[in-house]
């Protein structure tokens, strides 16, 4: 086992290319942009909920500028009274959030049956925080959950501009992962062209490594690619319409029409790559993605075609498309098939079939006590309202039914078998570390299937550059589809993620070189033409985004390879141009 590991860490791990949020709110009035001014302790506020000075009839200037925004003067006194005067941007996104929760209707709560919880009780109490675990890694989990998805993102973290603006762009309905999947996308759309002017064109290292140069009997084959000319589009050529059913180029047990497609020659493999990301972005994002990546059309595909969750995610990659095949036996597709004890408990009214997207986080024990309280008053069908707020919480945190009114999250075991990892592939780590690992991988089927067309192209094994490698699932489909793995760089800054896969790698007997590699900026030119020169060349490079699932409060969390300023797509359009170029097959 070989480790490439001398990179320093600091200032890469608190940054996903994807994470940070503009969410194409350049319309939408930012909460700073109030004038306000703020002054010290203002006499008209009053610093004790509940009772009022003889002076809170000339409120302060910071007082008055909140009334004039319409916020009602007690929230407005109580909020600051908490906060301060001082963080003005604070104190409006706390006015926001608490109008929002007393906007939701309370007509509902109003009913003759005594065995309907008064909706302002049953809310508050009904719904808690993420599960223990995450409570030092995401401060936002800790609110209440409401039903309202605007309330939902806003307790996540993100802030009342982007949480209205996701929920007016995908609908009320749309599942509270594709609202996140959203938001956290949108930093790639604002800033992807200035990152690939800096970092693919002006800065390749190719450009300004004066130690490692490459031979001259080489060098003429050293030739940057044209830049793309990026067309003006309108607002209808730039917004991408994902299909329904989502289902790509073929999945299997599907009915799909035989695709063909032509690639540009600079994009026909070997080697041959991949990259995924999340399906649901802003307009123009996917745009961009592909205009760097030889304009090729991206593969959209929901994994709930594969196994028991959804997972919209696209791809973008060179591979064949004839004579795909998935891995066998086939994997559950329903919760009963992946879940089985479950059903004896499965009450009649919970109509789902299959989970929503996996999650980085579950949620807690308070949640599915107050849930287990609120059923156990009826002793068939709760009422509507109770159902509505059990229905919206089970599906948001993928809870299962262990028990009569008794739900619980699934667990890393479960999550492993549904994600197509071997069992107990991530055992021996905290919870929180393996609901992060898992909720942030490839579903290895689907990724799989994509991938089978290599098997009769490579029967003796092959080279793989394995980009933000995670827990493993490109080296997990490979192995599964019975490709040998002759050599594989893996880039992973995670810790835990490095040793999960290192484990796999041991207790999988491979046979093959795995080198570890812990920061892409590592992943120099001068790297990567020792690699090829020692291998032979990379038959395979893939990878996507850092932070795959983006749903369930993980922006804040993911311990994984990260990049400012949405650099890390960049770096895997920057890496596979560099091994093509070696390679010579620009």
């Amino acid at each position: 086992m070989h480790r490439d590991d001398n990179s320093s860490d600091a200032g890469s791990d608190n940054v996903d290319w994807n994470t940070e949020d503009e969410l194409e709110i350049a319309d939408i009035s930012s909460p700073s942009s109030f004038s306000m001014s703020t002054t010290g302790n203002a006499a008209g506020v009053t610093t004790e909920v509940g009772e009022s000075t003889s002076s809170s009839s000339h409120p302060s200037k910071i007082v008055n500028d909140f009334l004039k925004m319409g916020f009602p003067e007690a929230m407005v006194t109580k909020v600051i009274s908490e906060l301060g005067e001082n963080n003005t941007e604070a104190i409006l996104d706390t006015l926001l959030t608490y109008s929002v929760v007393d906007d939701i209707p309370e007509q509902e709560t109003r009913s003759n049956d005594r065995n309907i919880i008064p909706q302002s009780n049953f809310e508050r109490e009904f719904f808690s925080d993420l599960d223990s675990d995450f409570s030092d890694e995401d401060d936002s989990a800790e609110s209440f959950e409401k039903d309202d998805p605007v309330v939902s993102l806003i307790d996540m973290g993100y802030s009342p501009n982007e949480a209205s603006a996701a929920v007016s762009r995908c609908g009320i309905d749309a599942p509270l992962s594709e609202l996140v999947d959203f938001i956290s996308a949108a930093h790639l759309s604002k800033e992807a062209d200035a990152e690939m002017d800096k970092l693919y064109f002006s800065s390749h290292p190719l450009q300004k490594d004066k130690k490692r140069k490459l031979p001259k009997e080489k060098s003429h084959s050293i030739k940057r690619y044209p830049k793309i000319e990026r067309k003006r589009r309108d607002d209808d050529d730039d917004a991408l319409h994902l299909p329904n059913p989502m289902i790509g180029f073929g999945v299997p047990r599907e009915s799909f029409q035989v695709v063909s497609r032509t690639l540009r020659r600079e994009a026909i493999g070997p080697p041959y790559f991949l990259y995924e990301n999340v399906a649901l972005t802003p307009k123009g994002v996917w745009n961009t993605i592909k205009s760097h990546l030889y304009e090729i059309e991206p593969e959209f595909v929901d994994s709930k075609f594969f196994c028991a969750a959804a997972r919209k995610r696209g791809y973008i990659h060179n591979l064949p498309l004839n004579d795909r095949f998935p891995i066998q036996p086939l994997p559950p597709r329903s919760i009963f098939q992946a879940l089985p004890a479950t059903e004896k408990w499965w009450p009649s009214w919970d109509d789902r079939e299959q989970l929503n997207c996996i999650l980085t986080c579950v949620g807690s024990a308070q949640l599915t006590d107050r849930i287990r309280t609120a059923l156990e008053k009826y002793d068939g069908v709760p009422d509507k309202h109770v159902k509505k707020y059990v229905m919206g919480q089970v599906k948001k945190w993928n809870l299962v039914w262990t028990g009569k009114n008794k739900v619980a999250p699934l667990e890393p075991d479960e999550i492993e078998l549904i994600m197509g990892y071997p069992l107990y592939h991530t055992r021996g780590y905290s919870r929180s570390e393996r609901y992060k690992g898992l909720g942030n991988a490839f579903q290895v089927d689907t990724v799989a299937y994509q991938l089978s067309v290599l098997k009769s192209l490579y029967p003796e094994g092959m080279n793989v550059l394995s980009l933000f490698s995670g827990i493993g699932g490109a080296e997990v489909a490979l192995h599964k589809l019975g490709i040998p793995m002759k050599n594989v760089v893996s880039v992973e800054k995670s810790n835990v993620c490095r040793r999960i896969i290192e484990g796999w790698w041991e207790q999988t007997n491979q046979e093959g070189k795995l080198i570890h590699v812990s920061d892409v900026r590592e992943v120099t030119d001068g790297k990567l033409e020792g690699w090829i020169r020692s291998f032979g060349g990379f038959d395979l490079v893939i990878g996507g985004s850092p932070c795959n699932n983006l749903a369930g409060g993980n922006r804040r969390t993911r311990d994984g390879l990260e990049g400012e300023h949405s650099s890390l797509f960049f770096d895997y359009v920057r890496i596979l141009d560099t091994v093509k170029i070696i390679m010579g097959t620009t």
